[in-house]
């Protein structure tokens, strides 16, 4: 077979056929051409119509508004009862769930539940019913007080005052105007209705409570079968949300989560305001001062207005009992002090960010469920609300109802100075860039802790401003913009070093190092940010103004060998001086213009050391085999691992064999703290081996393992990386070369996302023979606090690691160690061990020895086998 069937001759034709083959071929080749005009002809068009998409993409999106609010408004009478049906089903959910965890059936617990609610109200309905009749019954005593303080009121609003000459000059002109006008005499007529029948009355009062009594019992039975179908309707609802069950999950227990700790925490918000205020209306004096306290507690259910409305009860009652005006002001001053305390610390303090709702979506939510539903509108708005913001969180086109609603910030730090620097308000940046540095800084900082801050700020705000600007350099940025960038971050970085000046004490290990950039403005800015940093820390620093590549001088390097930079250069003695330079490159391929000049500096300065800052590279090119290709000691990507190369450049050799981390001072306590907790007991290491299984099969990694960190050993029982010779206990490293170390001496989590660029770890060789390139590790902490170890997760390639995952490790490695201790209990005698199921035979079942009770660990259960890319190497 011809495996070109394009290239296969064709069979002979007669000449018939040839004239035929070629008038198709002519056809065909016309119809090509024809087709090739009309496209060119409709090109115009088709822009056209791309360029309406963005309007009609509104229209759509304002039309299916439209038709869903109209559907809300006139589908109240259905929608209200079902949205108070889910809010009440929020609020009873958690005591149904209790009841079935102690064993009773979910048929049961609903009723019980739905009527022990039932019940409660009407208790609180007959108390509150009878304190009414009694009040209502006290009322007419009060009426000479009443009269009293009206006509004191009355007598002092008619005494003289500033305006009555204006006021009497206005009613002059009035009847002047109102004179000549005559009004004819207006005969009176009453109107007498007929007496109405008691049964004309009574379905009169019958048609008044009808409809609130109906919706009461819909809202009763849409409960009930809530709470009875609550597993089968949220299977409905997850698969109503598409077909990615992650998502649907995650979007349903955040909805969950955000509603229920809002209901419960305005529960507790609105108690802690009604009880202060019955006893504070007892002790006043008020009547009823029960009555208005549950008033006040039920009432704050409704945002805005029901405090005021429940305030002003006991207020007309302190003004019509007292004679004088004493307890009305004492009731003021007690509302007044109860609001202010609960708005301004219980509320903060209980809701923290559990709505996640910004101060003004709340009103303009509330605002817009008002006109809609009425009074019901204004107390489900909340929680309709945070739905509509976790909706927004989870499906990309209402993105925008996350943008509108939320409380978190839409644009970060960096966003945020970039867009003050585009906005040329270079007060405002400086401004936000203090804020930002002083946020990290404790109340007596150091001089390495405010050297960290504003080498924090520098690392992530403004060297990505800065990144932001390199991208939207040629895409939307005009001149004006460049220029205000530049003279702003240069305003800004001189700011910061007046605020925050280099100690004049130098470090005992100073390096004389040298920062340029390399190619334009950007690059000489961020090597501002890095000289500045770099003082701070004890380091002799000079930095050249501008880039390289706009130094005509440094550019006749490159057109010979002999020579240099000219004796009264600027940079001449800076570079002959230096033991270190530090290049920053913008460029998002920084491979010419690298080598290039790694080529003139090892031509005219071999002594010199240099770091490579490619600060907007891909990972590829910052790989550490294109800084040997260009003969620099590193290239780093952030000014984080920039100061980890400079602190092991300062060691001879410590690059290239790893350093180990300090020791703390309190290790020996630590170490004796370690041996004495039982952790190294022998029947613990299938239970770390299981809790590694379930870390590497839950984060997606090759390994993972449980770490006790010795004096001179980290032990790793039951690790998957490390080979154990048969014996899960004797698994184990030196202390030097384990990463394991660097979180006892922190005593905080820590994360290498690629260990062969990270100087402390790049020339390990217990590393670099397990393959290991990522890391991520959480400390272990007995009660006391004292870090015994690590529960770590780690990778043969590069990774990333969200806070949200190393939060979930921190919380596994917690429940290992509690999990750890009831162990030991057990076993030492301490807590009893949980009895076996009794045997079938009569006979008592025999007590279980310590160390095979079985305790589950907390985490959820995986398979216990590994697979064959979790095998360490060697196994």
């Amino acid at each position: 077979m011809n495996p070109h069937p394009d290239l296969t001759p064709a069979p002979s034709r007669k000449p018939g056929a040839e004239n035929a083959a070629a008038d198709a071929a002519g056809n065909a080749a016309a119809a090509d051409a024809a087709f090739a005009r009309s496209v060119r002809s409709a090109l115009p068009g088709l822009a056209q119509l791309a360029d309406m998409v963005p309007a009609l993409r509104l229209l759509t999106g304002l039309l299916v508004a439209s038709i869903i609010i109209a559907g809300l408004y006139f589908g109240q009478g259905l929608l209200i009862p079902l949205a108070l049906a889910l809010l009440f089903g929020f609020l009873l959910d958690p005591a149904v769930s209790r009841l079935r965890r102690w064993g009773l059936p979910r048929m049961a617990a609903t009723l019980l539940v739905v009527v022990m609610a039932l019940a409660t109200l009407a208790g609180m309905g007959t108390y509150l019913g009878s304190q009414v009749q009694q009040l209502s019954a006290d009322l007419p005593t009060y009426q000479s007080t009443i009269r009293d303080k009206l006509r004191s009121l009355r007598r002092n609003a008619n005494m003289p005052s500033a305006w009555d000459g204006a006021l009497r000059t206005y009613d002059t002109v009035e009847r002047e105007i109102s004179r000549g006008a005559t009004t004819p005499r207006v005969q009176k007529v009453e109107i007498q209705s007929p007496e109405q029948k008691p049964t004309a009355r009574m379905l009169q009062w019958l048609g008044r409570v009808a409809e609130p009594v109906t919706t009461a019992g819909i809202v009763l039975l849409f409960v009930i079968l809530i709470l009875l179908d609550r597993d089968d309707l949220r299977d409905r609802l997850l698969r109503l949300m598409g077909g990615n069950l992650h998502v649907a999950t995650d979007a349903l227990d955040e909805a969950s989560q955000r509603i229920g700790k809002y209901l419960r925490m305005q529960f507790v918000v609105n108690i802690t305001y009604g009880l202060p205020m019955a006893a504070g209306l007892w002790f006043i004096g008020v009547p009823g001062a029960i009555l208005w306290g549950v008033l006040a507690a039920i009432m704050r259910f409704v945002p805005y207005v029901g405090a005021m409305i429940s305030a002003a009860f006991p207020l007309a009652l302190a003004f019509a009992v007292d004679p004088g005006w004493q307890m009305l002001l004492m009731t003021l001053g007690l509302i007044m002090a109860l609001e202010l305390i609960s708005n301004n610390l219980i509320e903060p303090w209980l809701y923290g960010s559990s709505t996640g709702l910004s101060t003004l979506s709340i009103i303009a939510a509330a605002t817009f469920w008002t006109a809609l539903w009425g009074p019901i509108g204004l107390i489900l708005s909340t929680p309709l609300t945070v739905c509509l913001l976790v909706l927004g969180r989870y499906i990309p086109a209402l993105q925008f109802m996350e943008v509108l609603l939320g409380s978190s910030p839409v644009l970060g730090p960096a966003q945020r100075l970039y867009q003050r620097l585009l906005a040329d308000d270079v007060e405002d940046a400086v401004t936000l860039a203090h804020e930002l540095v002083d946020a990290r800084l404790p109340a007596r900082a150091s001089a390495d802790e405010r050297s960290a801050a504003v080498a924090g700020f520098y690392d992530e705000v403004a060297i990505p401003a800065l990144r932001l600007a390199t991208q939207q350099h040629l895409e939307s940025a005009t001149a004006e913009h460049r220029l205000r960038l530049s003279s702003g971050m240069d305003a800004l970085v001189e700011e910061l070093r007046e605020s925050h000046p280099a100690p004049a004490d130098l470090s005992s290990r100073a390096l004389r190092i040298h920062c340029v950039g390399a190619r334009w403005e950007v690059d000489a800015l961020a090597a501002a940010m890095v000289a500045h940093s770099e003082a701070l820390r004890g380091h002799v620093v000079s930095c050249s103004d501008w880039a390289l590549a706009a130094d005509p001088q440094w550019r006749q390097l490159g057109q010979g060998e002999g020579g240099g930079l000219p004796q009264g250069h600027a940079g001449a003695q800076a570079l002959a001086e230096a033991q270190l330079l530090v290049l920053s490159v913008f460029s998002a391929q920084p491979q010419t213009v690298a080598r290039q000049i790694m080529r003139r500096v090892r031509r005219h300065w071999p002594h010199l050391r240099v770091v490579l800052a490619l600060w907007n590279a891909p990972a590829v090119v910052s790989d550490p085999e294109f800084a040997r290709r260009c003969g620099a000691a590193a290239c780093v990507s952030s000014l984080r691992e920039l100061q980890l190369w400079v602190d092991a450049l300062r060691l001879p050799d410590a690059a290239g064999q790893g350093l180990a981390a300090p020791i703390p001072d309190d290790d020996e306590q630590r170490v004796r703290q370690l041996r004495d907790s039982g952790v190294l007991g022998p029947g613990l290491p299938p239970l770390y081996h299981e809790a590694a299984q379930q870390a590497a099969n839950a984060f997606d990694v090759k390994w993972a393992q449980v770490s006790w960190v010795d004096a001179d050993r980290v032990h790793t029982p039951g690790s998957l990386l490390v080979a154990d010779q048969g014996d899960p206990a004797s698994a184990g490293m030196p202390r030097g070369q384990s990463i394991c170390s660097y979180v006892v001496h922190g005593g905080e989590p820590l994360v290498v996302h690629d260990a062969a660029r990270d100087p402390r770890f790049a020339g390990n060789p217990a590393l670099q023979a397990m393959r290991l390139r990522f890391y991520a590790g959480v400390p272990l902490r007995n009660r006391h606090g004292a870090v015994l170890g690590s529960f770590c997760i780690m990778d043969d390639a590069p990774r990333e690691v969200s806070p949200a995952d190393l939060e979930l490790l921190a919380v596994m490695a917690e429940q290992l160690m509690q999990t750890v201790e009831v162990r030991r209990m057990m076993e030492s005698g301490a807590v009893p061990a949980p009895a076996p199921a009794p045997a079938p035979a009569p006979a008592p079942a025999p007590a279980p020895a310590p160390a095979s009770t079985s305790v589950p660990a907390p985490p959820p259960e995986q398979s216990p086998e590994q697979s064959p890319e979790q095998s360490p190497p060697g196994h």
